[in-house]
């Protein structure tokens, strides 16, 4: 059974249809940030953002409106030409975006999703799409995150360009109505190890799952592209753990999943009933959060880390 959460965190959870919503209203106004049909892309950012950017750059490539490459902020490839740099940053100070967007200044194309309008990156980019509303108290980001994703996905959608197997971005807020509600298996809740599974898009979904496990809950948490899993990493399923899949599931694999006596999670298989993954997403954010309560932890406050990583003299 799922408790109920007096955190923060859970209260950001539990807006996010709402925030979905809001983002894709303001589509007109951010349109200008973000990228145009036919624009060789990079997407860039840290942590949680990096991974959205992953789980839109396959959105976008797959969906027709361009070539597009994600990466951490830190890891561009110097001299790889772009027609355009989106960055993400919900605090927009973060030193390795802020460094490399002031870096390719004037050179490209360069555009960024924030949560903050009063912070560096509207200075150093040259056009910012601003979710004030999605922004967070909580240190660890589920509502921005999600809302970043929400906008790039109706701004694909508005193009024509999202992928023929993906929702339109509205049935996603119907289900994340549901994700916000539903009563987390005592199974999962019990279970000692988590391992998340995505495929194209959910990719980056399952790395951030799996982010958001060990960033709240300190939990023992994995991701890998679903079809990998059994090329090593189901060696560490068994009883008492889980697998969790993002999307629809390789042929077979539910049956290994079984044979080795895990617990199989696949809620958003895209058939009749089932989650949008982006939706799902919102479940395995309320279980980081019931896990951390379960162990002690403060998912408000999570050890070692803070809202936002500024480096000063090489060091954070």
């Amino acid at each position: 059974m799922s408790a109920i959460s007096s955190s923060r965190t859970s209260a950001e959870i539990a807006s996010q249809p709402t925030v979905w919503r809001q983002a894709a209203a303001s589509l007109p106004r951010q349109a200008g940030a973000l990228p145009k049909r036919g624009e060789r892309v990079a997407v860039v950012g840290c942590g949680t953002s990096w991974f959205m950017a992953q789980s839109y750059a396959v959105l976008r490539e797959t969906g027709g409106h361009g070539e597009t490459d994600a990466f951490a902020a830190s890891e561009f490839p110097a001299g790889r030409r772009y027609d355009r740099i989106l960055a993400i940053t919900r605090s927009g100070t973060t030193t390795e975006v802020l460094d490399l967007l002031h870096r390719l200044k004037g050179t490209v194309a360069t555009g960024a999703v924030t949560a903050d309008p009063d912070t560096p990156v509207m200075r150093a980019a040259d056009a910012v799409a601003v979710l004030d509303f999605a922004d967070e108290e909580s240190v660890v980001q589920t509502r921005f995150a999600t809302a970043n994703l929400a906008l790039l996905r109706a701004h694909l959608e508005s193009e024509d360009a999202l992928p023929p197997d993906v929702l339109p971005l509205e049935a996603a807020i119907r289900d994340a109505e549901r994700a916000v509600d539903v009563t987390l298996d005592g199974v999962v809740l019990g279970a000692e190890q988590f391992t998340f599974l995505g495929t194209g898009w959910t990719c980056g979904l399952a790395l951030e799952a799996a982010l958001k496990m060990r960033e709240a809950a300190g939990a023992w948490t994995e991701a890998y592209p679903a079809m990998e899993y059994r090329h090593g990493p189901i060696s560490i399923t068994g009883p008492g753990r889980v697998a969790w899949a993002f999307g629809r599931l390789p042929e077979g694999l539910a049956d290994d999943v079984d044979r080795v006596g895990g617990a199989l999670v696949a809620d958003s298989t895209g058939t009749a009933g089932s989650l949008d993954p982006l939706a799902d997403l919102v479940r395995a954010q309320r279980l980081a959060v019931a896990c951390a309560e379960a162990r002690g932890y403060d998912p408000d406050r999570p050890r070692n880390l803070t809202r936002s990583v500024v480096l000063q003299d090489g060091r954070a």
